[in-house]
């Protein structure tokens, strides 16, 4: 993978270096990130159905956190993650449609360690923006390898992001990630490095090599979701074995870590991004992804560091996502940016047992309008119902009437989180010709369709627009050109031999680019063959470049709109994205 390097001043890092007395090595930090764990999808966590040895190690070699929360979807839980601050504060309030973007002066964890002469790595699923200066390569990061979507169509060789160009990836994607951390680690192990290890599994489609398939059939059956009416077992059977891959890859990488002789030097991070993705064993907890009761944001966090954490550590400090950044760089000794006030707060003291836990605070769950807010064992529900965890993890017995003064404080807590936090957002154009990256990517899910065209699936993560029949149709993108410049467009397009020779025009203000829809290809819908449950997502199939020619872009907000101007067939063309590259 080719590395990136930080700005830095090297005279000024040696001066330091001469001046200071010698001090251990910096640890290296690798954060791995599950997509749509639950909490009880880990052996450690009480279910008897599933083999996870490797996560279970981290869990034995370092510390356990009880009472750690996320948020109830993707993309708020990896901003939080990153910047120590609640999600709405950095513009993250959805999970597409330019929702999921964390605003671009947002200083996040990987901007301290670059600043600090780190190199940086994101690999695997991002999700917090797609086009230069929301790219992992604006965040902090040296290298990326993965995707920027919610969620990808194919697991088995799809098509990915490198360094700001597509490429193909190899095999199934757990795997690929996991040789491409390695990689990563390898390539300079006497150099301290931040990786942020970013799985998109157990996250739908439901895709799963046979050798993980197969296995579950020769063990337990799982015990039964907490809404057990609702559980679909073949779903379940596909996510455990997923995260048995995924325990696998984990194995791997650790593998690795220890053959390198930075085992000892490296601060080593488990969680997941929100609650199961679908109803299953779950520890008897309430509600799943996407909900703000515990079921769907409790998640696991395992923090190894050996000699520095003590094994087996059980930490039952009441713990969120804001809270990761400030304590790997506390852990690192690395400084944040300066900036507004972080809402989470450092746990390096309760990781070194070396003073006293935090003090007590309301902590948040948001997502759709809901909020709930959690402090000590209780928790109010977004409907307004208090819960003691210590007594009633399931959250059956309300006890709003008979604590109205705790009840009273948490929904002060909750308006005053709502005034403060989440406000009110702007819609914010997708950003075009940024210098740091010659490509910009605009896919389908972030159009919007005029006529007959829409997207492929109500689920518009990946994505493509179908139904372009005539010339009242269209495709249009809010754009904001960062710096006028002459750009070569692209589309990514299938097209039947019988509808070949439409004339498409991308315009936008007075320029405009045109050409036909030539040569034909026209591939089956093939990413679903190997799903495991029939998905709820569409299906996906290979797209083909097709060169639009050179157009003029000034500088400025505007919409961009690619229309056809004559119709050959019945359709114009299925399309899953526009590139446009910068030649000047």
């Amino acid at each position: 993978m080719p590395i990136r390097r930080p700005r830095r001043s090297w005279f000024l890092l040696a001066l330091l270096l001469s001046a200071a007395p010698a001090a251990a090595a910096a640890p290296s930090v690798i954060v791995i990130l599950a997509d749509d764990l639950g909490w009880g999808d880990l052996g450690q966590n009480g279910n008897p159905a599933i083999e996870t040895p490797h996560l279970d190690r981290l869990a034995s070699d370092g510390a356990s956190f009880s009472r750690f929360t996320v948020q109830p979807v993707c993309s708020p839980t990896r901003a939080e993650l990153l910047t120590g601050r609640w999600a709405p504060r950095g513009g993250v309030t959805g999970v597409t449609a330019g929702g999921e973007r964390l605003a671009a002066d947002t200083p996040t964890l990987a901007d301290a360690f670059q600043a600090a002469g780190y190199r940086t790595a994101a690999i695997g699923k991002w999700h917090n923006g797609t086009q230069a200066p929301y790219h992992p390569l604006c965040r902090g990061f040296d290298a990326f390898y993965g995707f920027t979507s919610g969620h990808w169509a194919d697991y088995f060789g799809p098509l990915l992001d490198r360094d700001g160009e597509l490429t193909r990836g190899r095999g199934y994607l757990p795997d690929d990630l996991t040789n491409e951390a390695i990689r990563f680690l390898q390539s300079a192990p006497d150099e301290p490095a931040f990786l942020w290890l970013a799985y998109n599994t157990p996250h739908s489609p439901m895709q799963v090599p046979d050798r993980w398939w197969d296995r579950r059939a020769g063990l337990p059956e799982p015990p039964p979701a907490t809404n057990a009416p609702k559980e679909n077992r073949q779903h379940t059977r596909a996510a455990l074995a997923m995260v048995e891959n995924l325990d696998w890859n984990v194995g791997r990488l650790l593998a690795a870590l220890d053959q390198s002789g930075r085992d000892d030097d490296t601060i080593v991070v488990f969680l997941t991004d929100n609650g199961p993705n679908g109803h299953r064993y779950n520890a008897g907890l309430r509600g799943i992804k996407g909900a703000t009761d515990l079921g769907g944001v409790r998640s696991p966090l395992l923090v190894r560091w050996p000699g520095r954490i003590e094994a087996r550590r059980a930490v039952d400090t009441p713990a969120a996502a804001v809270d990761l950044a400030p304590t790997l760089a506390e852990l690192a000794g690395v400084s944040l940016a300066e900036g507004p006030p972080l809402d989470g707060q450092s746990l390096a003291r309760v990781l070194r047992a070396d003073g006293p836990p935090p003090p007590e605070r309301t902590l948040f769950a948001h997502w759709g309008g809901r909020v709930s807010a959690r402090r000590g064992a209780l928790i109010l529900d977004h409907d307004g119902r208090l819960y003691d965890l210590d007594a009633d993890i399931a959250q059956t017995r309300d006890l709003a009437a008979q604590r109205p003064a705790e009840t009273a404080r948490l929904r002060a807590d909750i308006e005053a989180f709502r005034r403060d936090a989440l406000g009110d957002h702007q819609s914010r154009p997708f950003t075009v010709g940024h210098p740091a990256l010659p490509l910009t990517q605009l896919p389908a899910r972030d159009a919007t369709t005029v006529g007959g065209v829409r997207h492929s699936s109500v689920h518009k993560n990946c994505t493509y627009l179908t139904g372009w029949r005539s010339p009242d149709d269209a495709v249009v993108w809010d754009i904001d050109v960062l710096q006028p410049g002459r750009f070569e467009a692209t589309l990514y397009y299938t097209c039947p031999p019988a509808d070949v020779g439409a004339t498409v025009a991308l315009t936008f203000r007075d320029a405009s680019v045109s050409a036909q829809v030539e040569p034909p290809h026209d591939p089956p819908l093939t990413a679903s063959r190997r799903d495991r449950v029939p998905r709820s997502e569409g299906d996906m199939k290979r797209f083909a470049p097709l060169e639009l020619g050179q157009i003029q872009l000034p500088e400025g907000r505007g919409k961009l709109r690619l229309q056809a101007t004559e119709v050959a067939g019945d359709t114009v063309m299925d399309l899953r994205l526009l590139t446009l590259r910068r030649v000047d």
